[in-house]
């Protein structure tokens, strides 16, 4: 028979090991049972090349130990001379099994699939669903968009893919606008309707378990340049309350997913012109304080020109993180030097050491990735 302090020690070690449970989950602590070096490590998004894992990648993934990855089916560095990440349904399934079998704490799998000509996962690879672009959704009912989203959606879930980085909420305010309206990406001109139809994307990509994405904030719809080639300032032609209104009514609405950030100036809302995703009168000022946003906010890639012409990516990053982003994707589709990742992580631990970015800031962010990976059920 057990003595009363044997069945008392037995009691600790297991709440001891329940406890420890808890904390590698980093459930509910903001995310402080994570080393700094791990904390920062779930604030980076980073793409690589290659259908496989190897053995640079593997020792990438090893030691930057990212939040997620961001995969896409066309090689940019190689002119795709090379496959990038998606070749086909059973290829990309034992990619994405490999990267979750590999990860301490569930990656996030993130990929851009809005439709039309935005989408990694063409019939020509074999995948099965070929969603219409924004614009042409938007002509239609909202119910019709919530059935081709649901379809897509599924896709996604089916593949392993738990993080879609759409749907585009950009007001069509310059049809032209070469990152945006030429290329069919937004639903309306009317941001009523813009809102509807991204509500209903979004709601069909939560009801399987795949995380949306509000973009660019605060507007890239009136743009005459494109921020993945150099500055772009949409000071003159930013029209205030229509491309903002998506974002308003779809928070006000509960709308709790990521919001990802534009690289656009707008002297109007910050006077310094800074990029949005580097200001914090925009970032925090705007986006969490006025609007009431509460969760994660995601950067644009940061090895866009709008970003690397004016800064290094170190700083940069820096910068994004003091401005009030949660997440910094970087791609590594513009550049083919993975390298950069590591000095990206580098330099945002010597800004906490330095006191430039404080700790409690790194898991604040932290706390809001863990728990929207938590309210996806990537972590318990």
């Amino acid at each position: 028979m057990r003595t009363l302090a044997t069945r008392w020690l037995i009691g600790i070690l297991i709440l001891a090991a329940l406890l420890a449970s808890v904390a590698a989950c980093g459930s509910g602590d903001g995310g402080r049972s994570l080393s700094l070096e791990d904390a920062v490590g779930q604030m980076l998004l980073i793409g690589f090349p290659g259908e496989q894992l190897d053995e640079e990648t593997v020792a990438l993934l090893d030691d930057i130990a990212p939040g997620g990855v961001i995969l896409f089916d066309y090689d940019l560095p190689s002119g795709g001379a090379k496959p990038r990440n998606i070749t086909s349904p059973e290829q990309l399934r034992a990619l994405i099994a490999e990267l979750q079998g590999r990860a301490d704490i569930a990656y996030f799998i993130a990929i851009d699939v809005e439709g039309g000509l935005i989408n990694r996962l063409k019939s020509a690879y074999g995948f099965s669903i070929d969603l219409p672009s924004h614009q042409t959704l938007g002509t239609g009912s909202v119910a019709a968009t919530g059935v081709a989203a649901s379809a897509s959606a599924a896709e996604l879930r089916a593949l392993g893919i738990n993080w879609n980085l759409a749907p585009v909420v950009d007001v069509n305010v310059f049809p032209e606008s070469p990152a945006i309206g030429a290329l069919e990406r937004s639903f309306s001109a009317d941001p009523e309707v813009v809102a509807a139809h991204a509500a209903a994307f979004a709601r069909a990509h939560a009801a399987v378990d795949v995380i949306s994405s509000l973009k660019h904030f605060p507007g890239h719809g009136s743009a005459a340049g494109d921020t993945h080639l150099g500055v772009t300032d949409v000071t003159a032609s930013f029209v205030g309350e229509d491309e903002l209104a998506p974002y308003r009514m779809l928070i006000e609405d509960g709308y709790e997913d990521p919001v990802m950030t534009a690289h656009i100036v707008n002297r109007d809302l910050d006077p310094s012109g800074r990029p949005a995703t580097l200001s914090t009168a925009i970032v925090t000022g705007l986006l969490r304080e006025e609007l009431g946003f509460k969760g994660v906010i995601l950067s644009d890639d940061m090895q866009m020109g709008a970003i690397v012409e004016q800064y290094s990516l170190e700083r940069a990053a820096v910068e994004a993180i003091k401005a009030g982003v949660d997440v910094v994707l970087i791609a590594n589709q513009l550049s083919d030097d993975r390298t950069e990742v590591y000095r990206v992580k580098r330099a945002i631990l010597a800004a906490v050491a330095e006191g430039e970015i404080s700790e409690d800031r790194i898991y604040e962010s932290v706390e809001r990735i863990l728990a929207l990976k938590r309210r996806y059920g990537m972590v318990d």
